[in-house]
């Protein structure tokens, strides 16, 4: 893009504020800045104009049938032979969602790097790929590995792996794509500049993972591979079971186009999303928007109706993601303190919030799928998120978790 190709676009879009500091810049930087504003997705104009009403008034929430553990027990062999026989023919594939950055653990770097040892080193991502292994040791094939990294940490997240020979995984079988991006702007809908030269952009959230995954060309190799499922999940859980043949398998045997892996809710406003129905389409809801009687809803056993908390875990049909991946999906936008330009010339975060960010999420993409199975695990064996250095979800208490389930420290 040329300085007059980007000056008729921003005066176009009202945005020429990012070309503000363009003279002062040296070739580098003015390339910086022109490549930068090429690639800037536009969508955002939509999402700001109207607005998604996400206060639900509108839904007709109901509870889900799924599975509890003593359903799945009662069928183990049979869903376990399914998943094991769907795994060795080639049909499933994993998908990490790993742009995140260890900001709130106190280090600069991809999440999954940080180190969660104590008597050795023993990182997030190497455990999360302990127990992959387990399940590729016992059906003797490798399961596809594709890892959603973002601007900000992907040179360090493949340099990571690399280090580390893969934690023993085949270097063939993992692929590395990069998290769409979208512009922060302020509260009058311009786009922030972080610096001189660089408009402020940040992940559009993990509900693009699949969109990012298509522009990265990677369809293709999921194709010539034969995978019909993609097992999506999250970094920060350590106890991840990855490709479990159980819930493979129960879920292509229940022919639903969705497995959702979900913990029993321990009270009825656990801070979890819940999985339920919209009229008749699965939904997953944020927990504070269940009326008080739904949360404390009980069936004939005592037990919570509205019992299932995602874990985001969930298992994808290939086929139904491809026929939904161009319907546009919420995009929800957020109030946040913006790293911005100041006006002495430096890059600092605010104290407070000062735009706005897009982000789109992984449990919108529940609603098109158009049925899903809620597939509930053991929490002590399947949960132990770390989204804090101390407290809960925390490094400690995932170190005594994992201690739990056997894992040397």
């Amino acid at each position: 893009m040329t300085y007059e190709q980007a000056k008729a676009l921003l005066t176009e879009k009202n945005q020429l504020q990012l070309l503000t500091y363009y003279d002062e810049l040296d070739d580098a930087g003015k390339k910086n800045l022109l490549d930068g504003i090429a690639n800037i997705d536009w969508s955002f104009e939509d999402a700001l104009a109207n607005p998604v009403d996400m206060s639900g008034a509108d839904r007709d929430l109901q509870p889900i049938d799924g599975y509890r553990r003593a359903d799945i027990d009662a069928r183990l062999p049979e869903f376990e032979a399914a998943g094991v026989e769907a795994i060795k023919a080639g049909k499933v594939a994993a998908v990490l969602l790993a742009g995140g950055m260890g900001t709130r653990l106190g280090v600069d770097g991809p999440k999954g790097a940080y180190d969660i040892g104590i008597t050795k080193p023993l990182y997030i991502f190497e455990q999360q790929m302990k127990n992959l292994m387990e399940v590729t040791e016992k059906c003797g094939v490798t399961v596809p590995l594709y890892i959603m990294t973002s601007d900000k940490n992907h040179e360090q997240t493949t340099s990571f792996w690399k280090e580390h020979n893969y934690f023993g995984y085949p270097e063939s079988e993992v692929k590395f794509f990069k998290q769409d991006m979208a512009p922060a702007v302020d509260f009058d809908g311009k786009i922030i500049l972080e610096r001189k030269d660089t408009p402020a952009l940040s992940p559009n959230g993990n509900g693009g993972w699949f969109s990012s995954l298509k522009r990265a060309g990677l369809c293709e190799d999921l194709h010539k591979r034969g995978v019909e499922w993609l097992n999506i999940y999250a970094v920060d859980n350590v106890l991840q079971r990855i490709a479990d043949p159980v819930f493979v398998g129960a879920t292509i045997v229940s022919g639903v186009n969705c497995g959702a892996k979900a913990i029993c809710k321990t009270e009825p406003y656990e801070k979890v999303g819940v999985l339920c129905k919209d009229g008749t389409q699965p939904d997953i809801i944020e927990y504070y928007e269940l009326t008080d009687e739904m949360a404390n809803m009980r069936d004939e056993k005592g037990n919570l109706v509205y019992c299932y908390g995602v874990i985001m875990n969930y298992l994808f049909r290939l086929s139904r993601l491809e026929e939904i991946v161009d319907k546009k999906i919420p995009v929800h936008i957020v109030q946040k303190k913006i790293e911005c330009l100041c006006e002495d010339g430096e890059t600092r975060k605010p104290e407070k919030e000062n735009g706005k960010k897009f982000e789109t999420l992984a449990v919108d993409l529940i609603k098109p799928m158009g049925s899903v199975l809620p597939f509930e695990v053991v929490r002590e064996k399947e949960f132990a998120p770390i989204k804090n250095k101390t407290g809960v979800d925390s490094v400690e208490s995932a170190r005594e978790l994992l201690k739990g389930n056997g894992v040397v420290l």
